[in-house]
């Protein structure tokens, strides 16, 4: 039996081809056909070779068509590929993605958050297990960023990149907010779009870190362990201020609430009690740059500039904290799916709690 006969055989060779172009970011990658290529192409109603991205500094610029092929690649569905599109988008919005923050020695990953009806209609998890492995929509889309970064700007580690350990979520980290279980407003919403808009939010981050406290029900108790983690001094660089942002699990958001807090009140807070003495940043090597206000330095630049999220399960009080890449925290702004005439989602499924 020859290749052609055995399909199996031509899948494992073509993916095998994948791996030798350098194409994959480690994993086995689908290989595009021109037919798989025109259905997700038909998601959109933009250009094909409409420039959706350029590095200046490496010469280097990606097309709608590029980005299509590595969705392929990355296994996502056709219908996600307005939502890839979308994210695309949105971190070229934020002035961490420019100026060779994608070849940074943290290697930091892109943070992408869905907001909308489509989080149901493509499975988008926003419940359990939200930050980890499968659901199809969730690592998909977030790969084909991954590899568009790869294969687009020829940025690879040990080549272009010159992260010196790298993030483990670097191509798999798109997580659903949970609407459902929120007490407050979309993260959308507050990124200037209306409620029940399909969009996506994103920033670069350089890590993830748990905070568990099922211990008490004390608003600002849990609110000073959030501080606590945002205040590490090992995420402060020495200059100005550090960065960081909370996925809250829906137990910690809801409590919140129920003391009062809005989500602006919880940035609020964490801005003013994430604070350092200048001696506890010099007895860690890092003091002498940052101003010094009632005797204590702020870790975090502004109270906006902490994103608040809610996702994951209602089954434990644990939440999670991020950090935002260098001194360019997340715009603010979030970015609505453009969806095409065909390729707009229409039935809807529950988004399970």
């Amino acid at each position: 039996m020859t290749a052609v006969d055995d399909p199996a055989r031509t899948a494992r060779e073509a993916i095998r081809y994948c791996y030798e172009q350098g194409w994959t970011d480690g994993l086995p990658v689908v290989p595009a056909t021109r037919e798989d290529l025109d259905a997700f192409l038909a998601t959109t109603d933009r250009d094909p070779d409409e420039v959706i991205g350029a590095q200046a500094h490496l010469n280097r610029r990606v097309t709608v068509r590029q980005a299509a092929v590595n969705a392929i690649m990355a296994g996502c569905e056709p219908e996600y590929f307005p939502v890839v599109l979308a994210a695309w988008d949105a971190l070229n919005g934020e002035a961490s993605t420019n100026g060779g923050a994608w070849q940074s020695t943290s290697g930091p990953a892109p943070l992408l958050v869905a907001n909308g009806p489509m989080r149901g209609r493509l499975g988008i998890n926003c419940a359990g297990g939200v930050f980890g492995p499968g659901f199809r929509a969730n690592a998909t889309i977030a790969r084909a960023i991954g590899l568009l970064v790869r294969n687009g700007y020829g940025i690879k580690p040990q080549e272009l990149e010159q992260a010196t350990q790298g993030v483990p979520g670097r191509w798999q980290l798109l997580i659903g907010e949970h609407e459902e279980l929120s007490p407050w407003e979309p993260l959308s919403v507050v990124g200037g779009l209306e409620p029940g808009v399909d969009a996506v939010s994103a920033v670069l981050i350089r890590c993830c870190e748990y905070v568990d406290n099922r211990h008490t029900d004390s608003a600002e108790a849990v609110l000073q362990d959030f501080a606590d983690s945002l205040a590490r001094i090992g995420a402060y660089l020495g200059v100005r201020h550090s960065s960081g942002g909370l996925v809250l699990g829906p137990e910690h958001a809801q409590t919140l609430a129920d003391a009062g807090y809005s989500r602006a009140d919880v940035q609020q807070w964490l801005f003013e009690h994430a604070t350092h003495t200048e001696a506890e940043l010099a007895a860690a090597g890092k003091g002498g740059g940052a101003p010094v206000r009632d005797g204590v330095v702020t870790m975090m630049p502004s109270a906006a500039e902490i994103p608040v999220i809610v996702a994951g399960a209602a089954n434990a009080a644990i939440s999670m904290v991020f950090r935002p890449f260098g001194w360019a925290p997340w715009s603010g702004r979030s970015v609505p799916v453009r969806w095409s005439a065909s390729s707009r989602p229409t039935a809807l499924q529950e988004v399970s709690p």
